[in-house]
């Protein structure tokens, strides 16, 4: 078994080298190299016995990552470089339904396939929610590169086989295709499964939470509870992988005598194998699938059951159907964490289990104790790192909230697979019984919301200081292991980190806390968010994108958490734009927020709406503003001022300018120049020092008129990935041309003012 464990990841690592790095073309040179070294090593004079092993597995290892270089390669010219040819052109094409349709804010999209590893997404009308897997469409569509868009490189889609985007050109012919065969059955049996689970509880929330836990299905989850899951460690319940593989498995053991292990296990791999097809055949549930397969096996042909062969043959396999998955963030992380569990939570686990123990309650429950704390202390070891470079968190809190709501969790899955079984055959008792599921779901949420109540529940890597701190953490941890296995030096070594975690975080905070005034213009990539501060109270000036892969809501609240503020004295919606809002929902639900400043104008999207029902339960105090308002804000001042101009929600937006002694910053959302001369004629503004430029740099705005009479040092440009030019050249040259120095988000990232005596 390690033999294979040896070509398995050796092939694996070598795709990865071939996915992740930044150069292209090495593959085949590199394969060459590979296999010349192979040879020399074969051609070495036969070593004494001891070494003969370890020649053999070196050849082994050298030859399978030259076959994974060559299968990469010959990989991208079959399946991605055909299609690549129709990059950026309008073709016709012909394609199968693969997935049911998905509803989007302007429509619809669906999963199509033109063959054996050739998948692309189609973004349509409405009309596509009719499709069925296995029918065969065809049509006029915009061929898009998946993997870079707009000069972004981008793996969510091909990490999962999708190497085109198709957008809609005409209308979209559907034919019957195969639909019905029992090819597509785990696909008709997820959506029979989500209906029956929406019958089940009327309740949305829990429905939405039964979907996520069982099949991975999150659309439904609100962003209150998918917030608290990520906040406290439980993401990991919503992603299907080993666990709920664990809870599935753990059930039919309730189902089966242990004494019939043959059909056990055939019942158990079988189960398994529709389970993975059924919820996607995603990197993680493929993995766990494959080695509880692994397990299950072993003891039939009388093998045992190694977890790195397992590991590693699971890993294999996902990257021979597709190398571009190794790119995938959840690839990364279920292989991370389950390597970590074996590499690290076993030894700790056989390590605590010698506490001398008598009483059997007692020893049980130690164990209990111990087994869950090695997990998932095992899995944060190698996943800490990559949790804060896709996801800038680091959840103090996960063994706490893993120990207490996994349980729960577990019994949730089983007896909600087992309720919705039911429910396809007696649907009251089905009904019943999701009452215990309601209080199992409950008891999770509260939990979470408990935990993430505490401060410093997690800790995010915008304090700089952390990602020093992560270093010295694992070097600490690496020597301990190289100069020997001794408590006492990782017990000093714990202590060593807390401390300096401890100081990481004075620090980050500190950073802040002097001057006048401070001001953040965010990165939240095509959006805004303006965060104002002075001593310990915070104003955020809207918090918005429109590029989808960015959590506007998200980084400005692991920002404030960094900078040490627990809640905001104010949040100011310029205007309802999504590219100024739609992060506002995450960030209510993580930080109190004690007043919501609106401008009182029709709303057509419904975010006021939504916003109003959110300051309702969360006790936050609204005020609509209809006159000049000005609030104080530590040392320094806000000043609110009331929409002025007409027609579209741009002019229609409110202005806010942040002072500290002479040093004035101004915000004015996405308002035009025809709003602009509104602005400075009606109110006497001051030469500002600093302005954050309308709309994005929109040409239409910053007319020179403006910038003129509130004559700014410096322009800060809130940009991002967008088609409508921003920021414009004639405004770029317009602010030049005045000697108007020039930052931009989507350059500099997070820009920082700080304010001392009325300097910057």
């Amino acid at each position: 078994m390690r033999i294979l464990a040896t070509i398995a990841f050796s092939f694996s690592g070598a795709v990865f080298a071939a996915v992740l790095l930044p150069w292209d073309g090495w593959q085949w040179y590199g394969c060459i190299v590979l296999v010349a070294a192979a040879l020399i090593v074969l051609a070495l004079k036969k070593p004494m016995r001891g070494l003969a092993r370890l020649r053999l597995r070196l050849m082994l290892a050298l030859l399978s990552a030259a076959a994974a270089l060559a299968w990469y390669s010959i990989y991208c010219m079959i399946f991605a470089a055909p299609l690549a040819e129709n990059y950026g052109q309008t073709l016709d094409f012909q394609a199968t339904v693969v997935e049911y349709p998905v509803a989007t804010n302007t429509g619809a999209k669906v999963t199509v396939s033109f063959g054996l590893g050739k998948k692309a997404v189609y973004y349509g009308g409405d009309d596509l929610l009719q499709l069925e897997p296995g029918q065969t469409v065809s049509g006029t569509a915009y061929w898009q590169n998946a993997g870079e868009i707009r000069e972004n490189e981008i793996t969510v889609f091909t990490s999962r086989g999708v190497h085109v985007l198709l957008y809609a050109r005409g209308e979209l012919n559907a034919g019957d295709g195969s639909r019905g065969s029992l090819r597509w059955l785990p696909q008709r049996t997820q959506k029979l499964l989500l209906e029956k689970i929406r019958e089940i509880w009327k309740d949305e929330e829990t429905a939405a939470f039964v979907s996520a836990m069982l099949i991975g299905e999150r659309d439904g989850l609100s962003e209150e509870a998918d917030t608290l899951m990520s906040e406290t460690g439980l993401s990991h319940l919503f992603s299907v992988s080993g666990l709920h593989c664990t809870f599935l498995v753990t059930l039919l053991g309730f189902l089966i005598p242990p004494v019939r292990r043959r059909l056990f296990a055939v019942c158990a791999i079988a189960a398994l194998l529709f389970y993975m097809l059924m919820v996607g055949m995603s990197p993680s549930v493929v993995r766990s699938c494959i080695m509880l397969v692994f397990v299950l096996l072993a003891p039939i042909f009388r093998r045992d059951s190694d977890p790195l062969t397992s590991l590693s043959a699971a890993l294999m396999v996902i990257l021979l159907v597709n190398p571009y998955a190794a790119a995938g963030v959840g690839l990364q992380l279920s292989f991370a964490a389950t390597a970590g569990i074996f590499l690290c939570g076993g030894p700790l686990y056989r390590w605590m289990e010698k506490l001398p123990l008598t009483n059997k309650a007692a020893r049980r429950g130690w164990c209990y104790f111990a087994a869950s704390l090695s997990v998932t202390l095992g899995a944060l070891a190698l996943t800490v790192p990559l949790t804060a470079h896709y996801f800038n968190i680091f959840v103090l809190v996960s063994p706490l909230s893993n120990l207490l709501v996994v349980p729960a969790a577990g019994l949730a899955f089983m007896i909600s697979f087992v309720t919705v079984l039911v429910g396809f055959f007696w649907l009251p008792a089905a009904q019943a019984a999701g009452w215990l599921v309601w209080l199992l779901i409950r008891y999770c949420l509260w939990l979470a919301k408990l935990l993430m109540a505490i401060p410093y529940h997690a800790l995010y890597f915008s304090n700089r200081y952390l990602k020093y701190w992560l270093l010295y953490a694992y070097v600490m941890v690496i020597g301990c292991r190289i100069t020997g296995d001794r408590p006492r030096k990782y017990a000093l070594c714990g202590v060593l980190a807390a401390l300096s975690l401890v100081l990481c975080v004075l620090l980050g905070r500190q950073d802040y806390r002097y001057g006048d005034l401070g001001a953040m213009i965010l990165d939240v990539g095509q959006g805004e968010s303006v965060l104002l501060y002075s001593e310990d109270e915070a104003v955020l000036v809207d918090c918005g994108s429109s590029n989808t892969y960015v959590d506007a809501g998200g980084c400005a609240a692991d920002q404030l958490h960094s900078m040490g503020f627990y809640e905001l004295k104010a949040v100011v919606v310029s205007h309802y734009h999504a590219d100024h809002t739609n992060g506002l929902t995450e960030l209510l639900s993580r930080i109190p927020v004690q007043t919501l400043y609106l401008p009182n104008i029709e709303d057509e999207y419904g975010v006021k709406d939504h916003l109003l029902e959110m300051a309702q339960h969360d006790n936050i105090d609204v005020v609509y503003v209809e006159e000049l308002l000005d609030e104080r804000l530590g040392k320094g001042s806000v000043r609110i001022y009331p929409p002025l101009g007409e027609g579209d929600l741009n002019e229609q937006g409110l202005t806010v300018l942040g002072s500290a002694e002479d040093f004035d910053l101004l915000i004015t959302g996405d308002m035009a120049s025809s709003t602009e001369k509104k602005l400075v004629e009606r109110y006497a503004l001051p030469d500002i020092e600093v302005l954050v430029v309308s709309h994005h740099g929109s040409r239409y705005s910053s007319n020179r008129q403006f910038l003129e009479s509130v004559s700014p040092e410096t322009a800060v440009i809130s940009v991002g990935d967008n088609s409508y030019g921003h920021p414009s050249d004639a405004v770029l040259a317009r602010l030049a041309d005045l000697g108007i120095d020039v930052y931009r988000t989507d350059l500099q990232g997070n820009i920082l003012l700080t304010v001392h005596k009325g300097e910057s």
